[in-house]
């Protein structure tokens, strides 16, 4: 019985995190008093299920789902109108704050703003002249000669210097806002004018975690080869050294998870410190608060912004769902994670980083463990989870991939099974080099050289994959290029089934051939008496009077019997016997016709 129960999953938060996103998603495009209306409703709707819910359960109804559907939908409408009361908020500065009225007029302004995020360059051929795009947040704002303080969050757009800025930063620049786009969560656009200027003295983040990773990105200049620039992605997300051929290989590989800080990053760093706790015999409580606390100065290190944090959620989730086997729970704690990112932040409702980090957890947590099992007992179980796990968030991450990027990556599975030996080394001995280059530069040298070589091996690797014939083929776009990925994706565990049972699916072969051979049989032998019955009962009729049809009041669409003749000559049915045709006469080269023989 204790089997069942830890393979039952739980799907009471389903409903809660669905409403909660939907409600989210609807914020970004509705006006601030229809969201308001919004909040006022879904919780209007919470407190009459609550009571409903109440008083069933003094009656004691004896069917489980009348009791705990009501309580369901209410803690979902409870959700969703948390949802809907923050983003109410965030809202009203956003549309009707003074930011928004500049944008509005698309005024040429002088901001002093908090760089939030790491800059991201814009499609461009060339990564050195190209423009780049910095989330930033509003400090205060100088417009028409007035000095107005807002902490209303805008998108930078510049060229020189902007891919220099680091998270932390304060910087002043000048241009012309426009307005967002429906949808954005931010509340303008700045197109930057001016170089980035800093007011205030560096060393204010000098020992942040942008000072961190340019440490680390020059202690690992002495590498060769591709690894000097793809170590520092694989560690802390940092891509600016990273050669533009190998960017392109990993998009082919689908291995560009790997240079960002994923939630495959936080898992190895959450499990290796839970084994580092338990090897010396420490408690499973102390364990596990270690683990978080390790966890939590790695987020610090690399920088705790919004992705990052994310990442470290959906990690530890996708690692409890892998080592405690309870999929029910998993579940549960992935569904409560998604409500409350999305009631501190409705905004992530419109990502789509977010939205593929949840697919991919959610793959994991539903999907990994099953398709492990289906394995043979021969196969050893660490090699079925390292092929389980990637094709478990592959299914699930597919159609949305597809639908940003329209290819398919024919070795994307191979790919990451290959080179999973390799990430845990980069991801372990990389974060231990981190902290190590500015306090004992020397030390730092032998984590970085094993990292370094594991990081050569996956470039190496992503390389060759990327070679071979097929990597990468063209998919449709659009709805028609999604709808069938899902359709590939829900066929392919069923394909890996059968492949894994061979005999099952030879069973169920034979089994369908011979239901298949017992209609066809049957349906011939119920014409064939049809058929007889009618020669029965036409003796009377003149002979080569009776005909087929199919259609009829009697017959309803079925095949039978007339027995008056339709007038059309029987003879159309017969093949037509070969004739030769008469040879052609031709005249003679003097004028005279030939004589008939």
């Amino acid at each position: 019985m204790a089997r069942e129960g830890e393979s039952r999953i739980d799907l009471r938060l389903v409903p809660s995190a669905l409403l909660a996103w939907a409600v989210s998603l609807s914020a970004a495009f509705l006006p601030t008093s229809w969201t308001a209306a919004l909040c006022a409703a879904l919780f209007l709707g919470s407190c009459v299920l609550l009571a409903g819910w109440r008083r069933r359960a003094f009656q004691r109804s004896p069917r489980l789902l009348l009791r705990t559907l009501p309580a369901t939908a209410a803690v979902a409408c409870l959700f969703g109108a948390a949802v809907a009361a923050h983003a109410a908020l965030d809202a009203a500065p956003r549309r009707d704050g003074p930011v928004a009225q500049a944008a509005a007029s698309r005024d040429s302004v002088v901001v002093h703003v908090l760089v939030v995020g790491d800059p991201r360059e814009l499609g461009t051929a060339s990564r050195g002249s190209g423009r780049w795009a910095v989330p930033a947040e509003v400090i205060d704002i100088a417009a028409d000669g007035l000095l107005v303080r807002s902490r209303a969050k805008i998108l930078l757009t510049g060229g020189e210097g902007w891919d220099q800025v680091v998270t932390g930063q304060k910087l002043r620049t000048a241009g012309r806002l426009k307005q967002a786009k429906a949808g954005q969560a931010e509340a303008a656009v700045l197109a930057a004018a001016t170089p980035p200027m800093q007011p205030e003295a560096k060393e204010s983040v000098s020992r942040g975690p942008a000072q961190l990773k340019k440490e680390f990105k020059s202690a690992t200049e002495w590498l060769q080869g591709d690894a000097a620039g793809l170590l520092p992605g694989m560690v802390t997300g940092d891509t600016t050294a990273l050669d533009e051929g190998l960017e392109a290989v990993m998009k082919t590989t689908g291995t560009t998870h790997l240079t960002a800080v994923s939630g495959a990053n936080c898992s190895l760093i959450l499990g290796g410190l839970v084994l580092l706790a338990r090897t010396f015999r420490l408690a499973r409580g102390v364990a596990a608060i270690a683990a978080l606390m390790g966890l939590a100065a790695f987020v610090m290190m690399v920088g705790p912004d919004a992705s990052v944090l994310r990442a470290a959620v959906m990690g530890a989730i996708g690692l409890a769902a892998l080592s405690g086997g309870r999929r029910g729970r998993s579940l549960g704690f992935l569904c409560l994670a998604v409500i409350g990112l999305l009631i501190l932040d409705p905004s992530l409702g419109m990502s789509i980083g977010f939205l593929l980090s949840v697919l991919a957890t959610l793959g994991i947590v539903v999907l990994a463990r099953p398709i492990a099992s289906w394995t043979p007992a021969w196969v050893p179980s660490w090699l079925a989870s390292a092929i389980a796990v990637p094709l478990a968030a592959q299914l699930l991450c597919g159609p949305v991939i597809v639908g940003l990027q329209p290819q398919f990556s024919s070795y994307s599975l191979i790919t990451n099974v290959v080179v999973a030996p390799f990430v845990a080394p980069v991801t372990i001995f990389g974060t231990i080099a981190v902290p190590l280059v500015p306090l004992f530069p020397w030390f730092a040298v032998i984590p970085i050289a094993v990292a370094g070589a594991s990081a050569a091996a996956v470039a190496a690797i992503a390389r060759l994959c990327a070679e071979l014939p097929g990597a990468s083929l063209p998919w449709p776009e659009g709805p028609t290029g999604i709808a069938t990925m899902i359709l590939c994706s829900i066929a392919t565990p069923v394909l890996v089934w059968l492949v894994l049972h061979p005999v099952w699916a030879g069973a169920a072969m034979l089994a369908l051939h011979s239901r298949l051979v017992h209609f066809m049989a049957a349906g011939e032998s119920a014409v064939r008496r049809r058929w007889a019955k009618g020669q029965n009962g036409g003796r009377g009729a003149a002979r080569g009077t009776t005909a087929w049809t199919t259609a009829g009041p009697a017959g309803h669409g079925r095949l039978g019997l007339k027995q008056k003749p339709s007038g059309r000559k029987q003879h159309w049915l017969l093949p037509r016997s070969p004739r030769l045709n008469p040879p052609r006469q031709t005249p003679s080269a003097g004028g005279r016709s030939p004589r008939p023989p």
